[in-house]
């Protein structure tokens, strides 16, 4: 018994650093920022009045609806080319199948202001590809503006599809031969087996893939911001500049609109979780 109590306090003493690190870079800001949005501007006075004034400002409730919606159409068509990419990984041989996880391990990394940079250099209005083809005489990008609604999507889906292929790659794993054979001798065809057994083994990590693209996506500032500025109204520009800003800064109303991007957040884990109870079995 004394053997196992000194093994416990091993243990708790190896987890003391990372007790310390969550408590105070993720717990410690969330019930800060938790508390601030129940405070006045004057950090004083205990009001609901933060919440009041986003639900009552179009602006604001604009910077809500554009994030939801850029969240939703970039995890959207980011899992559909995730499923088709991923799938396709799974044709190559091992050692080849092995090079593409670690190049989209690579470049799942890669976001953030590196990234709308590479982007500005290569697609922008002065970019490397958009003064070539227009040399050539190829109006490929003339219709394509990269600082718009549209640009900023496209660059969205780019850092989100790495990931999703990541998620989704292993599933495919679990999709045995015998299980494909057995429904060829059943009379079985490719359509009717990725219908009623491949698509439903999928499912659970397609929806948990789904969620975490959402919610990365809502989270995603740098991009955004070193893409776009201020131009267009996200919830992630508006927090930042409501934090951070030398004209405008209401710290405790960027609480309250991070409390309500954490709960977006939250919400869209407990949709998961919710879906994924109602597929897999062994979850109920």
């Amino acid at each position: 018994m004394r053997k196992i109590k000194k093994q416990k306090f091993y243990l708790l003493a190896l987890l003391l650093p990372f007790i310390l690190f969550v408590v105070g870079f993720e717990i410690g800001p969330l019930v800060a920022m938790l508390r601030d949005s129940f405070h006045a501007d004057d950090g004083i006075q205990v009001t609901i009045q933060q919440y009041v004034t986003i639900f009552k400002s179009k602006f604001y409730l604009q910077a809500i609806q554009n994030s939801l919606v850029i969240s939703l159409v970039s995890a959207v068509i980011s899992v559909i080319i995730a499923v088709i990419a991923a799938y396709s990984f799974t044709k190559f041989s091992q050692k080849v199948q092995n090079r593409l996880v670690m190049i989209a391990n690579m470049t799942s990394n890669f976001e953030g202001i590196p990234l709308s940079f590479s982007f500005i250099i290569l697609l922008g209005n002065n970019g490397l590809f958009t003064l070539l083809f227009s040399k050539l005489g190829l109006d490929v990008f003339a219709g394509f503006n990269l600082y718009s609604w549209t640009g900023l999507i496209f660059v969205y889906i780019y850092f989100q599809i790495p990931l999703a292929v990541m998620l989704i790659y292993p599933s495919y794993q679990g999709i045995k031969k015998q299980w494909k054979e057995a429904s060829s001798l059943l009379g079985g065809t490719k359509l009717s087996f990725w219908l009623h057994i491949g698509i439903p083994v999928l499912l659970p990590s397609i929806a948990g893939t789904f969620s975490i693209l959402f919610a990365n996506a809502m989270g995603a500032y740098a991009t955004a911001y070193a893409l776009v500025g201020s131009n267009y109204n996200l919830l992630s520009l508006q927090i930042a500049s409501l934090v951070s800003s030398d004209v405008t800064l209401k710290p405790q109303l960027g609480s309250a609109m991070g409390v309500l991007l954490a709960s977006a957040m939250i919400g869209a884990m407990w949709f998961n979780n919710r879906m994924m109870r109602r597929i897999r079995r062994d979850l109920r």
